[in-house]
C-alpha cells in the first residue's frame, strides 16, 4: 500500500483543465447521495473558548460505486488570518481505500473545497436561473476565495454575465476582487453598499463569513432573484420563509444556526423547503420564480470525496501524486 500526497499547485492545474468535468462530477455525486449510495454522518465542529470566531470542521463521507472510496475533509476557518496576510481557510482531505480502509492519499483541501463549492453553485445556478447560462447582473457579496472560484466556474462552463457588482465590508478586498477579474469576460464594478449591489441583480452570490443574519430588508429581494446562499447565515429567517428554498441535504443544513435552521426553529417545521438540488435535477421539485429562489448548501462531504478521488486518479495518471516511502510501519516493528 503506497500513500501519496497531492499538492495544491497540482490540484489547481488539474481543475483548470476541466471545470465542466468537475461540475458534472458534482452532479453525479448529488444524485448518488439522493439514491442512497453514500454514507455521510453529520459534520463535526471543533470550536475554541479563546477564539470564538474560529472553527475546524470535519466532514466524513463514503461513496459507493463507481467511486468506492471514503474520506474526511478537515477544514479550518480562522477569519482573523486575513488581517495577518494569511488565507481564512486551510484544509486537507484524506482518502481511504474501500477494501482495506487504509488511507491512500492526502490532498491539499482548500482549493479542492473551493472548487467543489463553486461547482455546486454553478450547477445550482444552471438549474435555477430561468433561460439558461446567462445573468444580466451578478451581485457578489463577500469577495474572497470562494467568490473568485464561483465566478471562474460560471465563466468556465459557458455563462455570459452582463455585468458583475461586488460588495464587501472591506472595500480593499472588493477592489482586489475587481482588479483580479476586471478586463476579462466579466468586468467588475465595486459597489459602495449592500443595497446598491443587490438592486435589480437577477443572480446573487453570498460568500461572506457572517456568523448571524445581516440581510433583513425584504425589499432587497423583492425583484425575485436567484440567490446562491453559500455562506448560509446571511439571510434573516423572514426572508427564508418568504422564498422558494432549495438545499443540498435537508437534515444536514438544518443545524449550526444556519438561516434555514433559524427559520425552522421559528416556525417549527421544514415545510418552507421546496426540495433538494437533486430533486430539481430529477424533476421532483418545481421552482417557484414568483418569489426569490434561495439555494442554501450546507456543503456535503460526499462532494469533497468525489472531487478528491477524481483529482487523485488524475494526479496518479499524470505522475504528479507524490509517494511517501515507508509511510506505513511494518507489522512486525
Amino acid at each position: 500500500m503506497i500513500f501519496h500526497v497531492v499538492t495544491g499547485r497540482t490540484i489547481a492545474r488539474l481543475l483548470d483543465e476541466d471545470l465542466p468535468g468537475c461540475v458534472d462530477l458534482v452532479r453525479r455525486a448529488y444524485l448518488a447521495h439522493a439514491h442512497g449510495l453514500t454514507a455521510m454522518p453529520h459534520s463535526v465542529f471543533l470550536r475554541f473558548p479563546t477564539r470564538p470566531n474560529a472553527r475546524i470542521i470535519g466532514l466524513p463521507a463514503h461513496l459507493g460505486p463507481p467511486w468506492r472510496v471514503s474520506g474526511m475533509k478537515w477544514i479550518s476557518s480562522y477569519p482573523d488570518n486575513v488581517s495577518r496576510g494569511l488565507a481564512r481557510a486551510s484544509a486537507v482531505l484524506i482518502l481511504n481505500d474501500d477494501e482495506s480502509g487504509y488511507p491512500i492519499a492526502c490532498l491539499e483541501g482548500s482549493i479542492l473545497s473551493a472548487a467543489r463549492t463553486a461547482a455546486s453553485a454553478a450547477l445550482a445556478a444552471e438549474q435555477l436561473v430561468p433561460g439558461g447560462r446567462h445573468a444580466r447582473t451578478l451581485a457578489v457579496v463577500g469577495t474572497g476565495l470562494i467568490a473568485r472560484y464561483v465566478l471562474r466556474f460560471l465563466l468556465g462552463t459557458g455563462w455570459t454575465l452582463g455585468n458583475v457588482r461586488a460588495y464587501d465590508l472591506d472595500p480593499l478586498a472588493a477592489r482586489r476582487f475587481a482588479s483580479r477579474l476586471g478586463g476579462g469576460q466579466a468586468p467588475v464594478e465595486v459597489m459602495p453598499d449592500l443595497a446598491s449591489a443587490l438592486r435589480g441583480a437577477d443572480l446573487v452570490l453570498l460568500t461572506t463569513v457572517a456568523p448571524v443574519p445581516h440581510i433583513r430588508d425584504p425589499q432587497l429581494l423583492a425583484h425575485r432573484p436567484v440567490v446562491l446562499h453559500l455562506s448560509l447565515r446571511d439571510l434573516a429567517p423572514e426572508l427564508i420563509l418568504s422564498a422558494c428554498n432549495v438545499v443540498d441535504d435537508v437534515d444536514h443544513v438544518m443545524r449550526a444556526e444556519t438561516s434555514v435552521h433559524l427559520a425552522e426553529k421559528q416556525v417549527g417545521s421544514r415545510s418552507f423547503v421546496a426540495g433538494t438540488l437533486a430533486d430539481v435535477l430529477e424533476g421532483r421539485c418545481a421552482v417557484d420564480h414568483g418569489k426569490a429562489v434561495v439555494f442554501s448548501p450546507f456543503g456535503l462531504g460526499v462532494l469533497d470525496v468525489a472531487v478528491g478521488k477524481w483529482l487523485y486518479d488524475r494526479a496518479l495518471a499524470a505522475g504528479e501524486a507524490v509517494p511517501v516511502p515507508d509511510f506505513f510501519a511494518p507489522l512486525d516493528s
